[in-house]
């Protein structure tokens, strides 16, 4: 993967999510406090919570864009993590103030006023977020990282939730008003769970996780196909960005000559390189 593209379209992705938010936000929040949508107004304020991730997601990724230097020998990558935690963080405070203001809604009885403007936003919301959310997952797929991901679910579930606020909306019709207060709540719940589910990844990573299984049993495989290497004693991993830098110990001859040793090492440090997760392999030798 080339990391400059990689840098370059996760700051696309986040323009682009900052500029299609922000319009989502103004129509949304004029239209919802005009209407009385609690539905509205919570899709308005989760609008808000988006400029914020699209921002972390542009901040983030110019830091983590940052070469490595004396004082960060393996890059800034982990900056990702901090700021999609940022993320998490904003959707969960978020997420408590809908929670808090649908079940208000829901037991007072306020009623939602119909509307075609509603009607004409929840639509506009539905056809701009499932662009920004196709386009973010065909970045993601080329450039996986965290931050896309985080935008790229967002996106996602913002059409859903938006399809609710419509289908509350077009209930009023029908004299059911409940229904509006309910999306509420189920929106603020969604946001949460995405929330949470973006936290943990990106505590897991700063807290230096190992590699996953997957990738373990790729690079076991890769070293026991060394003839020469009599045992394999440790793999030790640690994150580098959406990479990992990965420690490994094996045993050899003892009558092999230290040349011959290291040109086995290096080999073996080459071709683990080369899998999709590996950002860069250090092998140990210990003689036997």
């Amino acid at each position: 993967m080339n990391t400059d593209t990689k840098f370059l379209v996760t700051k696309k992705a986040g323009i682009y999510g900052m500029i299609g938010n922000i319009f989502l936000l103004i129509i949304k929040a004029i239209v919802g406090f005009i209407s009385h949508s609690q539905a509205m107004i919570a899709d308005s304020f989760n609008s808000a919570g988006d400029i914020f991730a699209s921002l972390m997601t542009f901040i983030g990724n110019k830091i983590a864009s940052v070469p490595n230097d004396k004082d960060h020998n393996l890059g800034h990558g982990k900056a990702e993590y901090i700021f999609s935690m940022f993320i998490s963080i904003s959707m969960i405070f978020v997420a408590s103030k809908l929670l808090y203001d649908s079940v208000i809604t829901l037991i007072s009885g306020d009623k939602l006023q119909f509307s075609w403007f509603l009607v004409i936003v929840c639509l506009a919301t539905i056809v701009i977020k499932l662009g920004l959310f196709l386009y973010t997952k065909h970045v993601y797929t080329k450039h996986p990282n965290i931050l896309l991901e985080a935008n790229m679910k967002d996106h996602r579930n913002d059409c859903i939730v938006t399809t609710f606020t419509l289908l509350s909306s077009l209930l009023t019709l029908a004299n059911i008003y409940w229904f509006d207060g309910i999306v509420g709540i189920g929106i603020s719940l969604w946001i949460c769970y995405t929330g949470i589910t973006i936290f943990i990844e990106s505590y897991n990573v700063l807290m230096d996780i190992s590699v996953d299984d997957k990738t373990k049993d790729l690079i076991l495989d890769i070293s026991h196909s060394y003839r020469e290497i009599k045992d394999i004693e440790d793999i030790v991993s640690t994150p580098v960005g959406d990479k990992y830098l990965v420690f490994l110990t094996i045993s050899l001859d003892g009558s092999m000559s230290t040349f011959e040793s290291h040109e086995l090492a290096d080999s073996l440090e080459k071709n683990i390189n080369g899998l999709d997760k590996i950002y860069k392999t250090v092998v140990h030798v210990n003689p036997i």
